[in-house]
């Protein structure tokens, strides 16, 4: 019974590992944000007080006509105006990153209040996580549109980036074809950054230049380099996985008996490149062959299967044998019995 209560026990801080961007990518925006507020606060501070003693000096020493002082003063109030609507524009994005912020905190406290994985709320929780991650998967693999419509049916805009890799996809495209007009104004928001890095780009690559801008882009912004989608199916890819999964010779056309099967996700066209590069399962027990023998080529088989197998497949001569793998034929007497110590 504590077995089981242990086994349905749920550990927010393991889950939470993979939502370490939601709150990441708010945080960044609103740093950007502030900073835009100081550079324009600094700006005009530079030339407004300098200006306004300027102003006041030539008054007093009559070096300036009352109509000259007045312009100059209306020339600082109109830079002043401007300095007002550009906090405001700035005090509403910094509102809405908060309010962004609130729910994804909501969100992600939700899953602090679910006892075990059992519970029927830990089934919604997971079921808007997995929302996420396909808004996620669908805007790095540019469908914009597609990822927007989700994101709308299923409530959950605030949880998920799509202005921000809307603009990327936008400067991602305008690069591949050979424009850099967007490119260069988000390099220009973001110098400071970009000195930082190092980065170095090629003009004559266009496409290299593409991809190095997505890498960079997701890096400032503290953006996994990989779709959230891929990083959770590659725990249980990777539990799954075996050798025949990706062996050499299952699109072999001289192998009539593919190793590989329908029923098996890794094999499926869907995930077997995405699982190609992920390690092989850990199995603490090994399952033999009671009669193991090994073929002139080295795979090991057990004798009686592989016999019964050769005569099923009715293409191979009496006394001959055929790897169920690579489709080679050997004679009987070149089996050799294996012995495990």
């Amino acid at each position: 019974m504590a077995a089981e209560l242990t086994s349905t026990r749920l550990n927010a801080e393991n889950h939470l590992l993979l939502d370490q961007p939601l709150l990441r990518l708010p945080h960044e925006l609103a740093r950007r944000n502030f900073k835009s507020v100081q550079r324009l606060v600094e700006r005009e501070k530079e030339y407004v007080i300098p200006a306004l003693k300027e102003t006041a000096n030539a008054s007093l020493s009559n070096e300036q006509t009352p109509d000259q002082a007045l312009a100059a003063l209306d020339a600082m109030i109109s830079r002043m105006q401007g300095l007002k609507q550009k906090m405001e524009n700035l005090h509403q994005e910094e509102r809405r990153i908060q309010e962004q912020s609130r729910k994804r905190i909501q969100h992600l406290e939700k899953l602090h209040q679910i006892p075990s994985l059992a519970d029927v709320q830990y089934d919604q929780w997971a079921r808007v996580r997995l929302d996420r991650l396909m808004v996620d998967h669908m805007l790095r693999s540019g469908y914009i549109k597609s990822a927007q419509q989700l994101a709308r049916e299923k409530g959950i805009e605030e949880l998920v980036d799509l202005n921000v890799f809307v603009q990327c996809q936008r400067i991602a495209e305008s690069l591949r074809a050979g424009e850099t007009k967007d490119a260069l104004q988000w390099c220009g928001e973001n110098k400071a950054a970009l000195k930082k890095s190092q980065s170095m780009y090629a003009h004559e690559r266009w496409a290299y230049l593409s991809d190095l801008f997505v890498r960079t882009h997701h890096e400032l912004l503290s953006l996994s380099s990989r779709p959230l989608l891929h990083i959770a199916l590659s725990a249980g890819l990777s539990a799954l996985k075996t050798p025949s999964c990706h062996s050499a010779y299952t699109s072999s056309s001289s192998n009539s008996l593919s190793t590989t099967t329908s029923v098996c996700p890794i094999c499926s066209t869907e995930l077997n490149e995405l699982a190609r590069n992920m390690p092989y399962a850990h199995h603490t027990k090994s399952y033999v062959e009671s009669d193991p023998i090994v073929l002139p080529n080295g795979r090991i088989y057990g004798q009686q299967r592989l016999l019964e197998m050769s005569k099923k497949v009715g293409c191979v001569e009496a006394g001959k044998v055929k790897d169920p793998t690579t489709g080679e034929v050997f004679n009987e007497g070149d089996m050799k019995k294996v012995y495990i110590m």
